[in-house]
């Protein structure tokens, strides 16, 4: 049964506070996500946003994550991690207020590049908060525990992103226009609220061995160890790598979809709606199973065949002509991304010394957001040069390909 994953009787005491808050936090970031986040780019579309535009939503936020990463792990490290990643995640989040107004005040092409200008300014501390969870989602969970964790907040992260996107494609389908998507925006806003309540209860169980930002003084380190190079010294390049080419891959269709969805297969936001729920019932059936896959096959090999996997979705939807295949799609759509979004991220950590983790950790951030930088720009551009059915195949050969450039490191 699924819900076993949230039995906690065999987890110690003291650990059992912890897993509890971060299988709440992603609960409400799933309804978060099924609500205002879902339907972003598809609200873009409909204010007559381009290709470029929606693109842009992602990559503003990726420009400044560039720049910001490696300060925000040297921040990090100095810092406890719990409180660090709370307050981080305060400061972005209010940022998801300021789209409710937005109709209020401008017309579409005012909100559109308010949109941009507002997620551009939320990445500022986005980025803090993207390197320090991942170090405190280590420094909470113990080893043994991470895939269980993590199968178990795929699970939780599905229901309320299914149910969420349901309940909000139901509102914007019985709503006018600007109205409906005001509402889903709130909705999304106190998702994002409580979210940030339940990483304030997240505390670490270790005590991390001080980096060498902390034992010496500024003035007795060299910018080369400000920056961290050695890192790409180590074995832990080859992981960067594969996660960079599978991050392209991933994230290049992302522009695509609401203008495929929208000007080809013409659904209506109730559609969208439903086809995530099924997208997300699969992830959920998928993510119980999460644990005993891991522990036969080890996260590298989840990992490097999840994302040949999930190279299918971009592929057949290239295909679809009407709502019946969309469904199908995301039905089946579903099952190999919960392997891979739930097993990359303990891959990655295995390959992490436990008292260096925000350096490496910041490394990966910048790694991931210059993937969705040049792809939320290569995306569009592609689409608009060769058209967005063979843009869409392509793309989904690339994940092919990224799969096994991860199988082969």
């Amino acid at each position: 049964m699924p819900f076993n994953l949230f039995r906690q009787s065999d987890i110690p005491e003291k650990y059992r506070s912890n897993f509890t808050n971060l299988y709440l936090d992603i609960a409400w970031f799933g309804v978060l996500s099924g609500t205002a986040v879902n339907f972003l780019n598809i609200y873009a579309a409909r204010l007559g946003a381009t290709g470029l535009q929606i693109g842009l939503l992602t990559a503003g936020s990726a420009i400044v994550t560039l720049f910001l990463a490696i300060p925000a792990g040297h921040w990090i490290s100095k810092r406890h991690t719990g409180r660090a990643v709370f307050w981080s995640s305060i400061l972005f989040r209010i940022g998801y207020l300021f789209w409710i107004p937005l109709p209020w005040i401008f017309n579409a092409q005012g909100q559109i590049w308010s949109l941009i200008v507002i997620t551009f300014l939320m990445a500022i501390p986005l980025t803090p908060l993207g390197v320090g969870f991942n170090a405190l989602f280590a420094e909470a969970v113990p080893d043994r525990f991470r895939a269980r964790v993590a199968g178990t907040r795929n699970v939780t992260f599905a229901i309320a992103y299914m149910l969420s996107s349901l309940i909000a494609g139901y509102i914007l389908d019985n709503t006018p226009f600007t109205e409906g998507y005001q509402i889903i925006f709130a909705i999304g806003a106190f998702g994002a609220a409580m979210s940030s309540y339940h990483i304030y209860h997240v505390k670490p169980l270790e005590e991390r061995t001080p980096p060498l930002s902390e034992l010496l003084p500024d003035s007795a380190i060299k910018p080369e160890s400000t920056l961290r190079l050695d890192i790409w010294k180590t074995p832990f390049r080859k992981v960067l790598l594969g996660l960079l080419f599978f991050h392209l891959a991933q994230y290049i269709s992302t522009p695509l979809y609401p203008l495929y969805n929208v000007n080809v297969l013409h659904l209506n936001d109730n559609h969208i709606g439903i086809g995530t729920a099924l997208y997300y019932s699969t992830v959920l059936l998928s993510s119980t199973q999460l644990g005993r896959i891991v522990q036969r096959f080890g996260h590298k090999r989840v990992t490097g065949w999840g994302a040949v996997g999930v190279g299918f979705y971009p592929l057949t939807l290239a295909f679809a002509q009407d709502v019946f295949q969309f469904y199908l799609i995301s039905f089946f759509g579903g099952f190999l991304f919960a392997l891979v979004n739930g097993a990359y991220a303990n891959y990655m950590l295995e390959h992490i010394p436990p008292h260096d983790r925000p350096s490496h950790l910041a490394w990966y951030t910048i790694v991931l957001n210059f993937a969705i930088l040049a792809s939320s720009i290569a995306g569009p551009l592609i689409g608009d040069a060769i058209g967005l059915t063979p843009a869409l195949i392509l793309f989904g050969v690339m994940r092919f390909l990224s799969g096994f450039f991860i199988l082969r490191k």
